[in-house]
């Protein structure tokens, strides 16, 4: 199932980041303010939890660094194969959690992705992603009740065009998070911006939602 799953999400991968990424308008072109771009100066080894939480949808993301408190949406793909990304409407504000992804906290990267903009309402969701820094804190609350405790190891920009598919979605011997939002220059003609920015992060620990703790009882990962 692993192996079936991640050859679809790499292959979705390929084609959809590579044409346009996580859709986004151009706020910056309206309102002249450019969403953070990260240095790519530093990472930080986080260490690797040696077990995993046993799957379970996403409903909220918090990163309280940059002020992001947020129901999450669960979205998959379009008929064209393409990947879904929230449409414009009350719900074009919150990310989507790519459901063909591993759940937060188990085992393989999960992928949340998240508009930068848009032209009618300005900032989004995932403006701010690039003010991200090593070390910072993520943290995803479950359909369970577990909140899986995330910690950024690095930020990185990469052209649409040269998108790092493995790197982002190839397997992981650890429980992975990967953040996806639009990001380097706008570019008029096609209406896109022509990067994309990636957080890559690491489970830490995990607590109940409400009530943290040092551990809580979580699936061992077996043999690789």
């Amino acid at each position: 199932m692993r192996g079936g799953r991640r050859g679809l999400v790499a292959t979705v991968a390929a084609v959809v980041f590579a044409v346009g990424g996580v859709t986004a308008i151009g706020v910056a072109i309206a309102s002249r303010r450019q969403a953070p771009q990260p240095s790519e100066a530093s990472s930080r080894t986080v260490p690797k939890v040696g077990t995993v939480l046993p799957p379970s949808n996403p409903i909220a993301i918090d990163i309280p660094s940059i002020g992001v408190h947020s129901v999450v949406q669960r979205l998959g793909l379009n008929a064209d194969g393409t990947l879904e990304v929230p449409a414009p409407g009350p719900r074009y504000d919150e990310p989507a959690w790519y459901r063909y992804s591993p759940t937060p906290g188990a085992l393989g990267p999960s992928i949340i992705s998240g508009h930068v903009d848009s032209a009618k309402t300005g900032p989004s969701v995932f403006f701010d992603l690039g003010d991200l820094e090593p070390g910072d804190s993520v943290m995803v609350t479950r359909e369970d009740g577990i909140v899986a405790n995330f910690q950024v190891e690095k930020v990185r920009t990469y052209p649409k065009d040269d998108f790092p598919t493995q790197l982002v979605y190839g397997n992981t011997d650890n429980a992975a998070l990967r953040l996806i939002t639009c990001g380097g220059p706008f570019d008029r003609s096609s209406g896109h911006y022509v990067d994309n920015v990636i957080v890559f992060g690491s489970l830490v620990g995990s607590h109940p939602n409400g009530k943290r703790q040092e551990s809580v009882e979580m699936e061992s990962v077996g043999p690789m």
